[in-house]
């Protein structure tokens, strides 16, 4: 069983132009102008997990950090740890419209094979909000 503050969070962020960052290894990453969803997961203190990527005064440690030292999260979904962070990435990226132009953002750990963790959704938000 899940500890009681553990879970899945997406992040929601607008870029009303393009962006470009170095993001640790990664390097330079460049960022169309539009929506994108970052999914992430905590196995204990989801609350203080999500109110740090909120911050934009913050030492830069997990790619996600990068941009939301820059840009502010716009709205947070929360979802059980059971629904497994990289299913619920991969459910975002195949949204229609939606791609995953940064390979490996937020997706270093990951063992299941994901592309990234970090979803552009383009203009509209609207398919992840339904």
């Amino acid at each position: 069983m899940a500890p009681p503050n553990a879970g899945i969070y997406q992040l929601l962020l607008w870029l009303p132009e393009p962006l470009t960052l170095v993001v640790g290894r990664l390097g330079e990453v460049r960022l169309a102008a539009g929506y994108w969803v970052y999914t992430g997961s905590a196995a204990r203190g989801l609350a203080a997990r999500v109110a740090r990527h909120q911050a934009t005064d913050k030492p830069l440690h997990w790619h996600i950090d990068h941009l939301t030292s820059r840009v502010g999260v716009l709205e947070v979904r929360l979802l059980p740890l059971a629904a497994g962070e990289c299913a619920v990435a991969q459910a975002t990226a195949a949204l229609p419209g939606a791609n995953q132009p940064v390979t490996g953002f937020g997706s270093s750990d990951c063992r299941a094979g994901c592309r990234a963790h970090l979803t552009w959704l383009g203009p509209s938000a609207d398919a992840w909000r339904t």
